[in-house]
């Protein structure tokens, strides 16, 4: 699986420069909130990824003063060699290397790093729209399916044709034929990939809440998509009139959503603070699984604050888990130094630690 040995990051949000070298096991980093930890674990998701865990533009990450960013590491492969990667990132401009050699693709990276990010951010997939939710599925199934990867890319382009050609109000019907058979085939493939997600998804998601919650609610997750029930040149026939009124697309997989419940209730409403997190917590956990499963080997896993918001009870539940099972590489952080170490320390030996102040890391016994 591959293993982060050692990470570069220079310019990155409150990160000036920092040369980090990590465990292969369990690495905690404690600090005061606002001092670095969460932007140290997305450098590193974002040398996997190629972009943010979270929905901002690029020029948000560059440090204050700066033009761009640069992220270098050097990672354990499966295969048991040593590749290095890099990506710098300038305004309106990414170039990503791997062993010194330019990737043709961004896209051709997705999937060779994998990992999977537990956030406080995370509670945006309870509580905002559905576009939240699609993100999620597309950052776990692009990283397993690189034709899933093109599907989303070729429809974001069809998709962002056809609005344009809706805006013409003199537009040919014809050019929209054209576009309508085009995007259909891509949608196909979004829309059963998603469905069989999701189908894989809830009895995981069951699973790793009863034992992060000890039981008590039951949770469910439930596919929702124009696409259920027509095709995509259906839909576009359909609602063809009201689109050239509304002056863009009102139908298609761009307005897919997947429903959280507890006890058959919306868990945005239903559900506790404590629940939700302990909810977004198991369906993160079940993302993981799942791509341990279709990779063969864990992912890195990425915990940013995991423990707020958790009573005791939950957070002992939750280390069980991880000690518990066939865990890869893991980056914690927590406000805490004394909390964290206590509970590492009870999971393993091999573990690193790093104290972080104004975007500087120090590594401590």
């Amino acid at each position: 699986m591959p293993n982060l040995k050692k990470i570069v990051v220079r310019d990155f949000r409150n990160i000036e420069f920092q040369e980090l070298t990590f465990s292969p096991n369990v690495n905690c980093i404690s600090g005061n909130n606002g001092e670095g930890k969460t932007n140290l674990l997305d450098a590193i998701y974002y040398l996997s990824m190629t972009k943010s865990a979270f929905p901002a533009p690029d020029k948000y990450n560059f440090r204050y003063g700066t033009e761009g960013f640069t992220i270098g590491g050097t990672f354990g492969m499966e295969n048991g060699l040593e590749s290095r990667f890099s990506i710098q990132v300038k305004e309106g401009e990414k170039k990503l290397i791997r062993d010194d050699k330019p990737y043709g693709r961004l896209g051709e990276h997705i999937g060779v790093l994998p990992v999977v990010m537990v956030s406080p951010g995370d509670t945006a997939l309870v509580s905002e729209s559905g576009e939240e939710r699609r993100r999620l599925s597309n950052a776990v199934l692009s990283q397993m399916d690189a034709e899933y990867l093109a599907a989303v890319q070729g429809y974001t382009r069809f998709l962002q044709q056809r609005n344009k050609v809706l805006k013409d109000m003199g537009a040919d019907g014809s050019l929209l034929d054209v576009l309508d058979e085009r995007m259909a085939p891509l949608a196909t493939k979004i829309f059963d990939s998603r469905k069989q997600f999701a189908q894989d998804l809830q009895p995981v998601v069951a699973e790793y809440y009863r034992l992060i919650s000890g039981g008590g609610e039951s949770v469910a997750i439930e596919y929702k998509s124009d696409l259920e029930n027509r095709s995509l040149t259906e839909l576009f026939a359909a609602h063809r009139e009201r689109d050239f009124i509304l002056r863009y697309t009102s139908s298609g997989v761009q307005r897919d959503d997947f429903l959280f419940t507890m006890d058959g209730h919306p868990i945005r409403r239903a559900g506790s603070q404590g629940q939700q997190k302990s909810f977004l917590v198991a369906l993160k956990f079940a993302q993981y699984e799942i791509m341990k499963r279709s990779y063969g080997f864990a992912p890195m896993l990425l915990l940013d604050d995991v423990f707020d918001k958790l009573d005791l009870g939950r957070i002992s539940n939750l280390i069980s888990m991880v000690a518990g099972a066939d865990f890869g590489q893991i980056f914690i952080t927590d406000t805490d130094r004394a909390r964290l170490s206590g509970i590492v320390d009870r999971i393993t030996e091999d573990r690193a630690y790093f104290v972080t102040e104004k975007g500087a890391f120090t590594r401590v016994e």
